[in-house]
Parts: C-alpha cells; sequence; structure tokens
C-alpha cells in the first residue's frame, strides 16, 4: 500500500469521527477536532508524521493538511449546531470527502484513466454521504424506517451533487485543497437541503436523471468538446436543471452544450490557422460551461425556490423559466456567432464598425450575427414546445433576449474585456443582460396586455 493511501486511509477513519457530533453532542464533536489539531501541531517528524504528511508538509515541517481538513470539518459542525444546516449534511459532506478521496487514492493502483478515477470518486463519495445522512437522521430524529425512506431522494440527490462538485473542485485544485472542497459542498448541500420542498421526483427517477446526465457528459468528453472539468460541470447542472427544473429545461440547456460544443468543431484547422479557435481543440472547461450557464442555473434555484414559496412576495415561478431562456438563448446566439461567424468575412469592431483581425474582441461579421439570431430561434423554438406558458409573443421575447445578450457581449468585448473583464466574465454578464431583458419583457408585455 503507498503513502497517499495509507494517508488517504487515515484522513477517511479521522472523517468518520464526525459522528461525534450526532452521538455525543457539539462539545464531544469539538473536543475531538482540538485533540487531533493539537496532535498535529505537536507531531513533527518520525513514522506518524511520515504516514499523515503531504509532500507539501515536509518542507514546513507541519501537518498542515490534516490541520486544515479538521478546521474545515470543525467550520461546517460549528455551522451545523449553530444555523438552519442539518446535522446530517454536515456528516455527510465530510464522509463524501474522507472517503471518496481514499476510494480514487486506491482505484489509482489499478489505472490512471481520468474517467475511470472520476467515476470511482463519485460512486463511493456519493454512497458515503448518503450512508453518513441515513445514520446521522436515524441517530438524531430517531425517525422510523418509513420515515428515512421518505428521504431517501433528497439524501440522494445531495449525495450526488456534492460528489459531482466535489470531484470537480478536486480537477481543478490540487489534492491538498480538500478543506476547501469539504467546505464547498457542504455550504452546496445545505442550500439545496433548503429546497426539500421542491423536490418533486423519487429517489429512481432521479437515479434516472443522474444517469441520463452522465452519459451525455461522457459523450460529450468522449467527442472532445469538454474537458473532464467541463464534462463534470455540465453533468452537475444537468442534474439540478432536471431534479429542480424538469426535462424541459434540461432539455433546452442541453439543446446549448450540444450545439455550441459542435461548433466549436465547425472549421476547426480553418479557426486555428487564424487564431480564433478554442484551446484544448475546441473542448471546453469548467470556466467556459459555467461561464455561460451560471445564469442559468440560479434561475432554475429562483424558480425552485419560488415553487416552494420560499421567496418573500411569492414572485411568479414563470419569470424565473423566461429568465432562463433568455440566458441559454443568449449563450447559444453567443457562442453560434463566434464560432460561425470567425470563419466569414473581415470583421468589424461592433462600436467603430472598422475592420479588425480575426479574434478580435468585440469584432461581428453578418455572417456571425444571423448564426447567433438562429441560435436564439432555436432556443425559442424548443422553450415554445416544451413549456404551455411560453406563447408565440412569449417565444418572440426569448428571441429578442438572445439578440440582445448577444450584442452586449460583443459591446463589452469591444470596451472591457481584456482590460476590466475576461472571456468568462463578459459571458457571465451577457447572459445575465439576457435574462434581465427576458424576465423584464414578460413583465412589460403582462401589465400593457
Amino acid at each position: 500500500m503507498t503513502a497517499p493511501v495509507r494517508r488517504a486511509g487515515v484522513f477517511a477513519i479521522l472523517c468518520t469521527l464526525a459522528f461525534a457530533v450526532p452521538l455525543g453532542g457539539p462539545w464531544v464533536g469539538a473536543a475531538i477536532a482540538a485533540v487531533i489539531v493539537l496532535g498535529a501541531v505537536a507531531v513533527t517528524d518520525g513514522p506518524l508524521f511520515d504516514l499523515l504528511a503531504y509532500p507539501s508538509d515536509y518542507k514546513a515541517g507541519r501537518l498542515y493538511g490534516l490541520i486544515t481538513l479538521v478546521l474545515a470539518a470543525a467550520t461546517l459542525g460549528l455551522i451545523a449546531v449553530t444555523t438552519t444546516m442539518a446535522v446530517a449534511v454536515f456528516v455527510g459532506t465530510v464522509l463524501l470527502v474522507g472517503y471518496g478521496n481514499f476510494a480514487e487514492r486506491l482505484a489509482r493502483g489499478r489505472t490512471d484513466h481520468d474517467v475511470a478515477l472520476v467515476a470511482v470518486f463519485c460512486t463511493v463519495a456519493a454512497g458515503s454521504a448518503v450512508a453518513g445522512q441515513a445514520a446521522t437522521r436515524a441517530v438524531t430524529d430517531g425517525n422510523s424506517l418509513e420515515a428515512l425512506s421518505g428521504a431517501i431522494p433528497t439524501m440522494v440527490f445531495l449525495g450526488a451533487s456534492g460528489a459531482l462538485l466535489a470531484a470537480l473542485l478536486r480537477d481543478v485544485l490540487f489534492a491538498q485543497d480538500d478543506p476547501v472542497v469539504m467546505l464547498a459542498v457542504g455550504l452546496l448541500s445545505w442550500l439545496l437541503a433548503e429546497l426539500e420542498p421542491a423536490l418533486s421526483l423519487t429517489a429512481g427517477e432521479i437515479t434516472a436523471a443522474l444517469a441520463v446526465t452522465v452519459a451525455l457528459g461522457y459523450v460529450s468528453y468522449a467527442l472532445e468538446t469538454a474537458s473532464i472539468a467541463g464534462m463534470l460541470t455540465g453533468i452537475l447542472l444537468g442534474l439540478l436543471t432536471i431534479v429542480l427544473g424538469g426535462y424541459g429545461w434540461f432539455i433546452v440547456l442541453i439543446s446549448f452544450f450540444a450545439i455550441g460544443g459542435l461548433s466549436s468543431k465547425f472549421r476547426y484547422e480553418q479557426k486555428a490557422e487564424l487564431g480564433v479557435a478554442e484551446d484544448n481543440d475546441g473542448a471546453r472547461g469548467s470556466g467556459n460551461v459555467l461561464g455561460n450557464a451560471a445564469v442559468a442555473i440560479a434561475a432554475v434555484l429562483g424558480y425552485a425556490a419560488s415553487s416552494a414559496t420560499m421567496l418573500p412576495g411569492d414572485p411568479d415561478p414563470n419569470l424565473f423559466l423566461f429568465a432562463f431562456a433568455g440566458s441559454v438563448a443568449t449563450a447559444m446566439s453567443d457562442t453560434l456567432s463566434s464560432e460561425i461567424g470567425s470563419v466569414f468575412d473581415t470583421p468589424r469592431l461592433i462600436t467603430t464598425l472598422e475592420p479588425v483581425e480575426p479574434g478580435t474582441d468585440g469584432g461581428v461579421t453578418w455572417q456571425g450575427e444571423v448564426a447567433g439570431i438562429a441560435g436564439a430561434v432555436v432556443v425559442a423554438g424548443i422553450s415554445y414546445v416544451l413549456f404551455p406558458a411560453v406563447t408565440p409573443v412569449g417565444a418572440a421575447i426569448i428571441v429578442a433576449a438572445g439578440v440582445v445578450g448577444m450584442t452586449v457581449d460583443s459591446l463589452l468585448g469591444a470596451t472591457l474585456e481584456g482590460t476590466v473583464l475576461g472571456n468568462q466574465g463578459v459571458n457571465f454578464l451577457a447572459t445575465l443582460s439576457g435574462a434581465l431583458v427576458c424576465a423584464l419583457l414578460v413583465v412589460s408585455f403582462a401589465i400593457l396586455g
């Protein structure tokens, strides 16, 4: 057994001590955390140090990896006993990180295939989270078997979502950043647990949703339209969309990922020669996915919260639907405009109409504008077919919002990108503008009508 595997095994055992909080109370948990931290500070060399130390710990002469992990767990525990975060969420999160990491380290001794390692981590991490939540609920709430079975859909959803976020963060961070991963997963799980009234799917339906998103995510990776991080981000966002919105919302979102991903392959060699091609052979990473889809996912969360009457003022859930469609229409318009328009004609700067070099931020072509409008029409058409709330007027509003958002993207590219904003920041603000324009137009037409 290698040193990383032994260390991960010990860390997993230590993570199991999170059960001290539901079993003995917060003071017992705090005492155990304090003992571990003090012990870690005292141990500076020897076999125990070698067992627990990350490579970076040797230079510092301190077990900072262990110390920060325990402090992260203690922070989540403090949040759980002083806020509305359920203790079950705290325990499930700590076990998710500890045992997911141990399983991945074990798997590395048999394979170095990135997708296989991610699959092992997510499977064991999600299972550990569900087991931890179930055991904690049984201890703290005295739940009957029937009550626990009724909570299974929520536990599966939280476990799967947390495992996907953890795998994503571990892909873009470092192994010793597990404390950051633990805090991020705990906070996401807390948020999603608060939306429990909006969850109407059974455990089987959530598992089916996960299977669908995993399959499509792997296809995007296999087709080289997404990196590992991009694949994980897409799967996580897809799962949240199906569970909190529905399959109709997911179809709208996946239409962007599918068409946008394939458009990056359009005349890729020519775009590479011009210097305007996406890096990594067109495979989109997590930053690109989040820059284009973060607003859409915020709209899904808003829809779930409003449907569960958790928002002040009881806003119409359909406003979030239109905001979602407007943001996706913007992302589709901008992506097609950039990927298709970049290989035609000489682009002109949108602010001055002066000819510029291909790839210049804010440069547009008429072919790209047409492609962008067509992308917005696709999103509007899908929304019109799938959602009764989207009338012909609503579909037209979605198209308009997509075109406005695409234009905002170009304007920001010509003025602020490269100095104040990065590409992902521009994408985020553009999709936000598309969402706001769509929602505001819907409200305006409702008032006038």
